[in-house]
């Protein structure tokens, strides 16, 4: 499978109005051969105009694509070599499922017993043996999305394009098929792109996360390094579940102490030798930085940071406890059962090495953990 490489490409509609809307901003990242990418954001940041425009239903207003060193972004759809499953099923009504399947193994030219046997083996691995011979009509939506993605999958080509491809599934089910599918492509070392929102589909399936927002690439990186070292406000916060708890705070040191005056009334103190020297020699050098702080990192105990609880809930394998500080609710994640009763004062803390520091105006991070971003 091939390399894709998008460098600088931007989508711009209705560029003549007065109001264009630039909805991808020079867009550069390279997806390896046989890796897993998802473009990952919410609605409107640009991640389906980019799918789009890699599969060539959509011109590339600026910029460059190319697939295994051949520029595509010029040419047919048709000729792009490119596999594409669609939120909506785009399924040919007239077609049995199994001949929606094997539409493009046909077109391939593969024999009736080579195509039937693709078919029946990617319709055990999406659960769908027992509606090969209905049609899309007399069929449920999540079964016609799983045809869909199976017609996209079991084809060869040297792109897969995967637009929200599990949406319509109930969790159980979604949960079981995304281990399966990640086995399939990565056995097969498909190169892929999937598009969704889900960052819990995201983690699971891909081998690295673009993040974008506006319109414009946040980080491009593995699932762990976007936890636990975000490049900027946006992507620390944007993900984790629950989100990252965030605070506005001065800045202060002698050397020996670094204090942060969170806005509220609430005070950090940490020995410096704790955010190691590097992070100090920055620290004095700033004045208002913002703190980011996962839920998981936010203990209950004695500690400096004080509140009110505002609700307590298990969930089954942990607690989330729901706290008012300094005006705002934050949220600390115990791996135990926790009863706290609703109104009752509680304190917090957190180590230094789980503090991610941000710039304050332009939301760049500074240091993850004691070490610099």
């Amino acid at each position: 499978m091939g390399e894709l490489v998008i460098s600088n490409v931007d989508k711009i509609y209705r560029p003549r109005r007065k109001a264009p809307v630039h909805a991808v901003q020079s867009l550069s990242l390279t997806v390896k051969p046989g890796e897993i990418t998802a473009l990952l954001g919410s609605s409107g940041c640009g991640k389906t105009s980019t799918l789009r425009m890699i599969a060539g239903f959509e011109d590339v207003s600026h910029g460059t694509i190319s697939l295994d060193g051949r520029d595509i972004h010029t040419l047919a759809p048709s000729a792009r070599g490119v596999a594409m499953a669609f939120e909506a099923y785009s399924l040919y009504p007239p077609l049995t499922i199994a001949e929606n399947m094997a539409f493009a193994l046909k077109a391939a030219k593969l024999s009736t017993a080579e195509s039937d046997a693709k078919v029946k083996a990617m319709a055990e691995m999406l659960e769908i043996s027992d509606i090969l011979n209905k049609y899309p009509t007399s069929v449920s939506g999540g079964q016609q999305q799983r045809a869909g993605l199976g017609r996209a999958l079991v084809r060869k080509a040297g792109l897969y394009l995967l637009d929200e491809p599990m949406g319509q599934l109930e969790p159980q089910l979604r949960a079981i098929l995304r281990g399966r599918i990640k086995h399939y492509l990565r056995e097969h070392k498909c190169t892929t792109i999937l598009v969704t929102h889900d960052q819990t589909e995201a983690n699971a399936l891909a081998d690295r996360i673009a993040v974008m927002e506006g319109g414009i690439l946040q980080q491009y990186a593995t699932p762990a390094e976007l936890k636990l070292r975000p490049a900027n406000l946006f992507t620390g916060t944007f993900i984790g579940e629950p989100p990252m708890n965030v605070f506005n705070a001065g800045v202060r040191t002698d050397g020996k102490t670094v204090s942060f005056a969170i806005d509220g009334g609430v005070t950090l103190d940490y020995p410096a030798n704790e955010l190691s020297a590097p992070v100090s020699n920055l620290l004095s050098k700033q004045q208002r930085v913002a703190i980011g702080i996962r839920p998981h990192a936010l203990h209950l105990g004695k500690g400096p940071i004080k509140g009110k609880v505002v609700s307590c809930q298990w969930l089954g394998d942990q607690t989330h406890v729901a706290v008012e500080v300094a005006g705002r609710t934050i949220v600390s994640v115990a791996q135990e059962r926790v009863s706290q009763k609703t109104g009752s004062d509680i304190e917090l803390n957190v180590a230094a090495g789980d503090l991610h520091l941000f710039d304050a105006a332009s939301g760049g991070a500074l240091a993850h953990g004691g070490d610099l971003a």
